[in-house]
Parts: C-alpha cells; structure tokens; sequence
C-alpha cells in the first residue's frame, strides 16, 4: 500500500513539475525527441507504430505523424481496455471522457501481430524500464498481452522526468527503451 501512495506523491508532483512548463520550452524539448527518435534505425525501418495524443503536457509526437509512409495507430479507452486504430493527420479526432483525444471508434483496428514499434507516454520512467502511468493500469494491462511480448517499447520522456528507481507492483511492465531529448537507451533488467 506504501508503494501505491509513493506512486500516486510521485505522479502529482511530477504533472505538476510538468504542466509548469513554459509551452515553447516543452514544444522544443518534444521536437528534439522526435528528432532522435527519427534517427534510429529501430524507428526508420517500423512501417507499423503505435503512439499516443499528448495530455497534460506529456511529450508532443505530431511532429512525427506527417514523415514518412508510416502507418500510425493510437488508443480508444474502452472500458478498462485500450483498443488500437488506424489514424491519419486527416482524420477526425474525438475526446474521450478523461479529455484526451482519440481516433474515431469506426477507424480501422490494428492487431497486435502488424505493430513494428510502440512509443509509450509516461509520467516518469526508471533506469530498469518502469513507467510511472496516470495510475489506471491501461498500458500495463495492454503491454501485457501475449502477442505484445516481442514488440520493441519505448517511454518517451523528459530527461528531468527518468529517475534511478520507481516503487514497482508486479503488474508493471518493463520498456525495452528510453528516449529523451537528450540520450536514448536501453533499458536494465534488474
């Protein structure tokens, strides 16, 4: 239970850290990660990538969404689940019930077996690969799934927000990578 109220200590002062931000500040410490996100050769050669809208000042990552002849693919919250669709700059967005936007729910679904690459918001990450989350479990319980095992994940995140360690449960799930405007990394499994 200490962990979970660590967590939760964590998370307001980390999205309040977060949202203090200055808008161009924040819109230039996301482009230089798109920047090096673009340069690797894990993202050039994905043609299938699953990312997200930012909220609450999470790392912005429109400015991927235009390059390149990727396919693109973005969550709709259903129920306790995150259901994946097809997504295109011209394509209408909605905002779901926690204001974040999300593809329309007759978008066309992508599978798990097509995803190349998946890019994970968080509030904060740890050296291992954990991600603090907005604490209802979405990501884990969707990176969690059998035919997501050999999918590479990366948080994408400030470098201000990668601490040395999270309080952990064992339903968190470890990224494989971290991608900040400053470095991008592998993860350590302890």
């Amino acid at each position: 239970m200490k962990d979970i109220q660590d967590k939760d200590r964590l998370r307001r002062l980390i999205l309040k850290q977060r949202l203090s931000l200055e808008l161009t500040i924040w819109q230039e410490k996301s482009n230089l990660v798109c920047d090096r996100l673009e340069s690797l050769s894990l993202f050039q050669k994905s043609r299938t990538i699953l990312a997200y809208f930012s909220f609450k000042q999470e790392l912005d990552l429109c400015s991927l969404f235009n390059k390149g002849d990727r396919n693109w693919g973005f969550p709709r919250c259903v129920g306790s689940s995150l259901h994946w669709h097809f997504w295109r700059p011209q394509d209408k967005l909605l905002l779901n019930s926690y204001g974040i936007k999300e593809p329309l729910p007759q978008a066309a679904t992508i599978y798990p077996v097509t995803v190349d690459l998946i890019l994970v918001p968080a509030v904060a990450v740890d050296r291992f690969g954990y991600r603090l989350g907005y604490g209802g479990g979405f990501y884990d319980r969707f990176l969690g799934s059998p035919e997501l095992v050999n999918k590479p994940t990366v948080g994408v995140v400030f470098n201000q927000h990668c601490l040395p360690q999270l309080p952990v449960e064992p339903w968190d799930r470890q990224l494989d990578y971290i991608c900040t405007e400053f470095a991008f990394r592998k993860t350590r499994i302890p």
